[in-house]
């Protein structure tokens, strides 16, 4: 019976021959310099029940989602279900791995007070000490997990650790979390919230106090963000204070201070820690980190030492094993399964034997001679609709040697009076001014979320309100019919376009308010056809900036009447195949809620507004105003290894 459950759990998590046994040393609480103790399981290869005399290199995850719990992203295009953290472990011990699994501060069966992502630095540093003394290690480690047990990678390499000899970073590690992941263009991501609220049910005090798990459940989240601003005492997270301190901590530090400077939020402080230390960064399109991949890619990679490989797919956060994101299909290509390698465990044992293993190993110590850039190039699919009932927009992968992609052209494109997009610049002058109303935000429709259910879904989906979007109403039309947002669009192209890279809105704006925000979104908008016949406006990539920090995130400044500001919003970056006959367009509003916190437009400290009002807000389009929308052009598709 035990050799038929370990076949079958090899034949589901991969197909790779097993090397040994596994022994599991559970419960151990590895001692922090502060005293506090984390719960720890290490996974080891045994033969027989007993474990092998070694040393062997190690790999760490640090996770607060429960070491012993399933990992929901932790599957394959063959078998979607949740994997245990368990296997996935025991799966790299049979390849010659000690696994060390280990529970966040504060959360399931660790010591402490749990503070989102601050204290992970320490923490990191603290355990991996302890590893390297273990006569099981060999004095080199490696680094592995998704989001927050990315965030924990990056937090704990700025403290130099022992031992640190590859890191894989998927779907996170902040750059700065004050341009991405946290806050966005000075907005506070609202997330946080969805996350903070979830996750206090699940560990901590609702779990040891029955009376705070039935007051949590009784929240209306819901009915919670239509009554936004939050107050401190008066949230739906007054039940778990530390939970709500350092949310509203996150809300209130709207400049960017020494907070965010914290090295846990900021790894662009401390990339020369990374020399020398392998790091595969991996990101989908649709993941509200792809921005901080690119970022950690960039730092890294420029770096005489630095060794980096950049991997971003069409993907929401982690979905990796499926071909969709939201309700549009990418094809069959969209996968990691069976493009970059069998399943994400065997792209993740071939990095780690890489650089973990000598050569009498399997592994390689030299120069990896993989491509530097591995992206996916969405687009070119029929527009049809597939059997799964999704937008067929097709899409497949590229390689190139660096990012963005060398020969990128930067091209803008100018933002007309009568409505258009176009490469010249504008003969007519003019004004274009709209309505905002805080009370009455632009409901978010798909785009870079994790962590937002269950008010927001993350993905490509087409820009029509409906039943089931929080805060739409009916009558359900297109967003493009609201009377708070300006479209601009091209006429239809002639011929194909890829755009791939950062893209970048640079606005002329004014408003009646002292403070406001502009967003921006890019669109792919198909023409009509049998499936679809209004056509189909899918997202590509939006952002969006609080215009007090037009000039500087660390010195806000107000805007004064009648003044005229530029500002630059800078949305996640994308890969898009324009086909001929589609539209390029872009959507100019000042709001997205619930994924951005929404501007009262009073001026008032971040996180403590109590009032809101109305503002007129202005897009200025001329000569002496150019606004534009400034598109990474690859001019020359197949040059570069594509």
């Amino acid at each position: 019976m035990k050799k038929l459950k370990q076949i079958q759990e090899a034949a589901r998590v991969g197909s790779t021959a097993r090397a040994h046994d596994v022994v599991t040393q559970g419960g151990v609480m590895v001692v922090m310099r502060d005293g506090v103790r984390l719960a720890t399981d290490v996974y080891l290869p045994a033969c027989n029940g007993q474990p092998l005399a070694g040393p062997f290199p190690v790999l760490v995850e640090r996770t607060p989602y429960g070491k012993n719990n399933e990992a929901n992203r932790e599957r394959t295009a063959r078998d979607p279900r949740p994997v245990p953290r368990a296997d996935i472990a025991a799966w790299f011990g049979r390849r010659g791995y000690v696994v060390v699994l280990q529970d966040c501060r504060g959360r399931f069966a660790s010591e402490g007070v749990f503070t989102k992502y601050l204290g992970e630095a320490d923490d990191g540093f603290d355990t991996l000490a302890w590893i390297a003394q273990q006569p099981w290690c060999n004095g080199r480690i490696g680094t592995l997990g998704l989001s927050y047990a990315a965030h924990t990678q990056t937090a704990l390499v700025s403290r130099h650790p022992p031992g640190l000899a590859a890191m894989f970073l998927d779907c996170g590690g902040f750059a700065n979390a004050y341009r991405g992941g946290i806050r966005h263009g000075g907005a506070f991501e609202l997330k946080q919230a969805t996350w903070a609220y979830t996750n206090a049910q699940r560990t901590g005090p609702a779990q040891r106090d029955p009376v705070i798990q039935a007051a949590l459940a009784a929240e209306d989240i819901a009915a919670w963000f239509t009554a936004m601003p939050w107050k401190r005492g008066h949230s739906p997270l007054k039940w778990v204070p530390e939970y709500e301190h350092y949310l509203f901590e996150q809300w209130e530090h709207g400049n960017f201070d020494a907070y965010w400077r914290q090295p846990e939020l900021y790894a662009a402080g401390h990339y020369d820690r990374f020399d020398g230390i392998p790091t595969l960064l991996m990101c989908g399109w649709w993941d509200p980190y792809a921005q901080t991949t690119t970022d950690n890619y960039l730092g890294i990679s420029r770096r005489k030492e630095g060794i980096a490989r950049l991997v971003l797919g069409p993907w929401t956060h982690g979905e990796r094993s499926v071909t969709y994101a939201g309700d549009v299909d990418f094809g069959p290509q969209a996968t990691l399964d069976g493009t970059l390698a069998e399943n994400h465990l065997a792209f993740r044992l071939a990095w780690f034997d890489r650089w973990l293993k000598s050569d009498a190993e399997g592994g390689n110590l030299s120069a990896a001679d993989d491509p530097a850039v591995r992206y996916f190039r969405m687009g070119g699919g029929s527009g049809h609709r597939t059997a799964g009932g999704r937008l067929d927009h097709g899409g497949a992968w590229r390689t190139a040697s660096g990012w963005p992609l060398p020969g990128t052209e930067f091209r803008p494109y100018f933002l007309q009076a009568d409505g258009t997009l176009q490469c010249q610049v504008p003969m007519e002058e003019a004004v274009l001014a709209f309505d905002f109303d805080p009370a009455h935000p632009v409901p978010t429709i798909g785009g870079s979320i994790t962590s937002g259910e269950p008010l927001m879904t993350a993905g490509a989906y087409d820009q029509r309100t409906q039943h089931g979007i929080f805060g739409a109403q009916p009558p359900y039309l297109p967003l493009a019919a609201r009377r708070d947002i300006l479209v601009f669009e091209t006429s239809p192209l002639e011929e194909d376009m890829e755009v791939t890279g950062p893209v970048v809105i640079r606005l002329w704006i004014s408003s009646s308010a002292p403070d406001t925000d502009f967003t921006a979104k890019l669109i792919d908008v198909h023409p009509p056809n049998a499936d679809y016949p209004q056509g189909y406006a899918m997202n590509l990539t939006d952002g969006i900036l609080r215009s007090r920090y037009r000039r500087s995130w660390e010195n806000p400044e107000l805007l004064s009447p009648g003044e005229i500001a530029e500002i630059t919003i800078e949305p996640m970056p994308t890969s898009n195949l324009f086909k001929k006959g589609h539209r390029i367009r872009l959507d100019i509003s000042s709001s997205n809620f619930p994924r951005f916190d929404v501007n009262p437009n009073t001026g008032e400290p971040e996180g403590r507004a109590q009032r809101s009002q109305a503002a007129v807000n202005r897009v200025h389009v001329s000569a002496a105003y150019p606004s534009q929308l400034l598109l990474p052009i690859v001019s020359q598709p197949g040059a570069d290894g594509h």
